[in-house]
C-alpha cells in the first residue's frame, strides 16, 4: 500500500508513488470530459495499491474559467441584491474605453432579497421568522437554481439568520454555501463573491470527487491540496471547493520550496510551464501567500499562495494577429486535440516549434509512449513562416521568442515589480515544457543559477506527497489600540483558537496540532491592511512592517485589529531528500544517447543528449545538450554547464549568449 500525489492538469494527469527504489511516476493526457477516467487509469497502472490519495485538481477553476458551473443564486438583506453584480468601483483597464466587466456567474432573475437585518455591532435589527425563510427558499427553487449563496449582512458577526435561511434552502433540495461559513470576515462584496464562487462549483467538485471515490480500493483515505499549500479531507474539499482554485500549481511551489532548501537555495523564483499555462512565484526562504485573487472576474477571498500565472504553455496555440505579428497563448490546443504533432490538428503550439527547432525527440516523449508526428510540421510552419514574411525556421524560433517573453513579464511581475532583483535568486524551473525554456529565461532575467529537480514534469504531484494538513480561520475583529491592551489582544484568540481545534479534530483525528497566528492591521482611517504575525508586541511590529512596505510610520496614531487569523497545521509525514556521498564527474557511457540536430539562432548545431535516469550525482557536462526523462526534456543552450548535485537535481550555470 502506498502514498500517491496526483496533479491533474488541462493537458496531462500526473501521478507519483513513493516506493521502496525512489519513486514510481505515471504521466498520461488528461481527460477534461470525464476528469476522473485518466486519474483512475493513472493510479491502476502504479505497481501498489494505493492507502491515500493526495490530489491536486483544477476542476473547480476550469468550471470557473469555462463558465461551467451550476445554475447559482444569490441570497442576501433586501435592496442588497445586485452588490454581487456592482462591485467595487475599480477598473483594471483604465484607459481602455472598450473595457466590459466579465458577466456576472448570477444572472438578475436568481438575485433575491431576504427579510431580516443585523447591525454593524451584531444586534439584530428586524427578525427573519422561520416561515420567511421557508417561503424563500420555495421561490429560489422554483426559479431554477441548483445551488445557491447566501451572504447577509454583518453575518460574520451573527450568522443565525444565514443558517436559518440555510437549512430551509437544503430542505428545498439546493445545494448551500453560506458566508459565515466560507468567510467570516467583513467587506461585503469580496465576502459574497467568494461565497457566489463556492456555490458555483460545488456540485461539479462534489459530482468529481464522488467520481473518484467510487474508483478507488475500498478503504484508501483521500485528501485535496488547497490554493495555500496545505492540504483538506475530501468531505472539506466538498463543502468548501473555492479553497481549490490554485490546488495544482501550489503542490508545485510546496515542492520547489522542500527541494531548494535541500540544496542550499532558500531565495528562489519558482518556474511551472505546462501544457496550458505558465505559473511562477518567489520564495524568499518561506512561502510567499496573499489573501486574494480575481478568477473569472470576481474577488476570491480566501488563503492562498502568492502564484501569478500567464497563457503560455506548451499547447499555447500559435498565429498571426491582426497586424499580422505573432501572437502565442492564451488559447491552448489542451490535451484534445493537442499540439499538430501529435496528429490530430494543424494548430500549431510551442511544443510544436520545441519539435521542429530539435528540443524534443519524438522517440523520447513521455518515454516513447507516446507517438509525436514531426513530418507533419515543416509544411505547417513553412505557412506560417509565408503569412510572416519569415522562413519556417524563423516562424518556429519566433514562437519561442514570443512565448517566453510572455514569460518574462510575468517574472518581473512577482520580481522587479515588488522591490526584487531577479539576479539575486535561483530559478527553480518544473512542469513539463519548463526545462526546454528555463535558460533562455533565465538569461534575459540575469539570474544566473537554474535548477531543475528530479521528475519536473510531475513536480506539482510531488508537492502533494510533501504537503501538510491546514485549515485557516479567521474573524473580523476591529479592536482599536486604544481600547485594547495586549493582554485583551491575545485573549481575542480563544473563541477563534477553541474553533480551529474542534475543527482539527474532526480533519486529523489523534494528530498533534501546530497553531499560527496572525493579525491583520491597519493605521485608523487606512482601507488597507498588514499581515503581521503575533509577537509579543504586534503594535511595535505593525510599525516596523508599515515602515518597511510604505517607507513611513505613525508611532502615535491609533492601529486598528481589523482581522484574526490561525492556521491549523498537522504535519504529515514526508518522503526525505537522500544526497549521495560519492560524487563523480565523469558521464558514465550508458547516459550518452548520442547526437541529433539542434536549431539554434538560425543556426544547426549537434547537440549530446542524455538519459537523466542514468545520470549520476557529481556528473558534469555543457551545453548544447539536451537531457530527456519520462515527464520532461530539459535543454542546456551553447554557453551553459550542468552540475548533476547529490540530491539528482541538474544545477544549471546559465553562462552568456553562444
Amino acid at each position: 500500500m502506498a502514498v500517491v500525489g496526483v496533479d491533474t492538469g488541462g493537458t496531462f494527469t500526473d501521478i507519483i508513488c513513493r516506493v521502496a527504489q525512489g519513486f514510481a511516476v505515471i504521466k498520461l493526457p488528461s481527460t477534461p470530459a470525464a476528469p476522473s477516467r485518466a486519474v483512475l487509469d493513472g493510479l491502476a497502472r502504479l505497481p501498489l495499491l494505493p492507502a491515500q490519495v493526495m490530489h491536486g485538481s483544477t476542476v473547480a477553476t476550469n468550471a470557473l474559467l469555462q463558465r461551467t458551473g451550476a445554475v447559482t443564486a444569490f441570497v442576501t438583506n433586501a435592496g442588497f441584491e445586485d452588490i454581487i453584480a456592482i462591485g467595487r468601483q475599480n477598473r483594471p483597464a483604465l484607459y481602455d474605453l472598450a473595457s466590459r466587466k466579465e458577466p456576472c456567474l448570477v444572472p438578475e432573475h436568481l438575485r433575491f432579497g431576504a427579510p431580516g437585518r443585523v447591525g454593524a455591532e451584531g444586534r439584530v435589527l428586524e427578525e427573519l421568522t422561520p416561515e420567511a425563510a421557508r417561503e424563500l427558499a420555495l421561490r429560489v427553487a422554483a426559479a431554477g437554481a441548483e445551488s445557491v449563496a447566501v451572504c447577509l449582512l454583518f453575518s460574520f458577526l451573527k450568522p443565525e439568520h444565514e443558517l436559518l435561511l440555510g437549512e430551509a434552502l437544503a430542505e428545498a433540495g439546493l445545494s448551500v454555501s453560506l458566508s459565515s461559513d466560507i468567510l467570516a470576515e467583513f467587506r461585503e462584496f469580496e465576502r459574497a463573491a467568494t461565497t457566489v464562487a463556492n456555490a458555483y462549483v460545488a456540485p461539479t467538485m462534489r459530482a468529481y470527487l464522488g467520481d473518484l471515490a467510487v474508483g478507488l480500493p475500498a478503504g484508501t483515505s483521500f485528501c485535496v491540496m488547497q490554493s495555500s499549500g496545505g492540504l483538506i479531507s475530501a468531505d472539506t474539499a466538498r463543502r468548501e471547493p473555492v479553497r481549490t482554485v490554485l490546488s495544482g500549481p501550489a503542490g508545485g511551489v510546496v515542492a520547489a520550496l522542500a527541494v531548494g532548501k535541500a540544496a542550499g537555495f532558500d531565495r528562489l523564483i519558482t518556474f511551472d510551464m505546462g501544457g496550458t499555462s505558465t505559473d511562477v512565484s518567489l520564495l524568499d526562504g518561506a512561502l510567499s501567500m496573499a489573501t486574494e485573487t480575481v478568477l473569472a472576474g470576481m474577488p476570491i477571498k480566501t488563503p492562498m499562495l502568492d502564484i501569478h500565472t500567464v497563457g503560455a504553455g506548451g499547447g499555447s496555440l500559435a498565429g498571426l494577429d491582426a497586424g499580422g505579428a505573432l501572437r502565442v497563448g492564451p488559447q491552448s490546443a489542451g490535451a484534445d486535440p493537442g499540439p499538430a504533432c501529435y496528429g490530430r490538428s494543424e494548430g500549431l503550439t510551442v511544443t510544436d516549434a520545441n519539435l521542429f527547432l530539435g528540443r524534443l525527440a519524438p522517440d523520447l516523449f513521455l518515454g516513447g509512449a507516446m507517438p509525436l508526428y514531426p513530418e507533419r510540421l515543416p509544411e505547417l510552419f513553412a505557412a506560417l513562416g509565408a503569412a510572416s514574411k519569415l522562413t519556417a525556421v524563423e516562424a518556429a524560433e519566433g514562437v519561442i521568442a514570443v512565448a517566453e517573453a510572455a514569460m518574462e513579464r510575468a517574472i518581473r511581475v512577482i520580481s522587479v515589480e515588488r522591490g526584487h532583483n531577479p539576479a539575486e535568486f535561483a530559478l527553480l524551473s518544473f512542469g513539463g515544457a519548463g526545462g526546454l525554456h528555463a535558460v533562455s529565461l533565465a538569461r534575459l532575467l540575469g539570474v544566473e543559477t537554474v535548477v531543475v529537480p528530479r521528475h519536473p514534469g510531475l513536480f506539482s504531484a510531488l508537492g502533494m506527497l510533501l504537503a501538510d494538513v491546514v485549515r485557516d480561520f479567521s474573524e473580523t475583529v476591529m479592536a482599536a489600540s486604544d481600547k485594547t491592551d495586549l493582554i485583551e489582544v491575545a485573549g481575542l484568540f480563544a473563541t477563534l483558537e477553541t474553533r480551529a481545534r474542534q475543527v482539527m479534530a474532526e480533519e486529523a483525528p489523534g494528530a498533534r496540532i501546530v497553531l499560527e497566528r496572525q493579525l491583520d492591521m491597519r493605521y485608523k482611517g487606512q482601507s488597507h491592511e498588514l499581515p503581521i504575525r503575533f509577537v509579543a508586541d504586534p503594535f511595535l511590529a505593525f510599525n516596523n512592517r508599515h515602515e518597511a512596505v510604505f517607507g513611513f510610520k505613525h508611532p502615535k496614531a491609533v492601529i486598528e485589529i481589523v482581522t484574526l487569523r490561525i492556521r491549523a497545521r498537522v504535519i504529515t509525514d514526508k518522503p526525505p531528500f537522500e544526497e549521495a556521498e560519492r560524487l563523480i564527474a565523469a558521464v558514465p557511457a550508458e547516459a550518452v544517447l548520442g547526437e541529433r540536430p539542434l536549431l539554434w539562432r538560425g543556426r544547426e548545431l549537434a547537440a549530446l543528449w542524455y538519459d537523466r535516469e542514468k545520470l549520476l550525482p557529481g556528473n558534469r557536462f555543457d551545453g548544447p545538450a539536451l537531457v530527456a526523462e519520462t515527464s520532461a526534456t530539459t535543454l542546456m543552450p551553447p554557453g551553459a554547464s550542468v552540475l548533476v548535485d547529490g540530491f539528482g537535481n541538474l544545477v544549471v550555470t546559465t553562462g552568456g549568449e553562444a
